[in-house]
């Protein structure tokens, strides 16, 4: 690991791997200071809080490795200690159901990203796999209270038209992340240069995605290919708006890959990933000091590596929990 890595915040925008004692300590081996760890997809509420509960119960149980983040004190806290900094995320809102009120409960439990939708039409919006509605009247609603309460806005596997609906009904920035540019490949949920600049315009983020079926090269890819989607948006949208969102999926077979590939995981099928492989070179997360080192033999500053790989993040982050 370089002095570089080690020394610098290392946030990843988005995980779904299989959260266990593994998965915790191979974080720790590639030096990641904080996660957005996927704690509801369909869930509803009381299955959410279940689940919250248990990654609770094994933040304490591996405490010498793990501590939840609720603010951005805690990411710096993290650091000090060499402890990875848990996120709660949700990847749809779904687990609001229809009751605002569980906006504020869930940011009480430490949630504090939530995606608006996953793939398809809730009672916010709309997903990128179906035709597009645009965000809902109760939308608008769940936003402001989002707004209000801290908890940041997720667009990534949301519809063009209910994306750009929710950018502009924020009064704070949102984000995609976890994403690819369709510049480098077409693909529903990869994101136009128009919609990437739209987020980045109205002061929001960019994760960006290493989720090889996105990629340019799909299960070809390596680390460098990662670095050129990264590249791609930079140019893009400048390198003060961009991080890095993994979408791991550590410790899972195929059959999650059927389950988050069929509309509430269990009917019509939506998309078909092929084989997923992770790019070679960052094939697990204890390879997060390969991203790194890929950044510096591209050439990029210290000064650009440190922003992309968590210090962008953080300062996102502030502006939308520290209400």
């Amino acid at each position: 690991m370089s002095q570089l890595h080690e020394n610098s915040i290392i946030i990843d925008g988005l995980n779904i791997s299989k959260f266990e004692r593994s998965v915790f300590e191979d974080m720790r081996k590639g030096g990641v200071t904080a996660v957005n760890c996927t704690v509801s997809v369909w869930e509803s509420f009381q299955k959410t809080v279940d689940n919250i509960a248990e990654m609770k119960q094994q933040i304490r149980q591996y405490s010498e490795i793990l501590t939840l983040v609720r603010t951005t004190d805690d990411i710096f806290r993290a650091k000090q200690e060499n402890r990875t900094g848990i996120i709660f995320g949700f990847q749809n809102a779904h687990a609001f159901e229809d009751n605002l009120g569980y906006i504020e409960a869930f940011k009480d439990l430490g949630v504090n990203v939530v995606q608006l939708c996953y793939n398809t039409q809730n009672l916010v919006g709309t997903g990128c796999y179906e035709r597009d509605g645009g965000l809902s009247g109760y939308g608008r609603e769940v936003i402001q209270e989002m707004n209000r309460v801290g908890i940041m806005v997720d667009l990534s596997h949301v519809g063009g038209k209910t994306s750009s609906e929710a950018i502009a009904a924020s009064n704070k920035p949102v984000c995609y992340s976890h994403c690819c540019p369709s510049g480098l490949k077409e693909h529903p949920r990869n994101k136009t240069d128009e919609q990437l600049k739209e987020i980045a315009d109205a002061g929001g983020f960019v994760g960006v995605t290493m989720f090889a079926p996105f990629l340019k090269r799909g299960a070809d890819a390596t680390v460098d290919d990662y670095i050129e989607a990264i590249e791609y948006v930079v140019d893009l949208i400048g390198e003060d708006q961009v991080g890095i969102g993994t979408d791991f999926t550590q410790g899972y077979s195929t059959e999650f890959f059927d389950w988050i590939t069929h509309d509430k995981g269990r009917y019509r099928q939506l998309t078909n990933f092929g084989k997923v492989v992770n790019p070679e070179g960052i094939r697990t997360i204890g390879e997060f000091p390969n991203l790194t080192a890929a950044m510096e033999r591209a050439g990029w500053s210290e000064t650009r590596i440190r922003k992309i790989m968590g210090k962008n993040w953080v300062r996102v982050f502030g502006e939308v929990w520290n209400v």
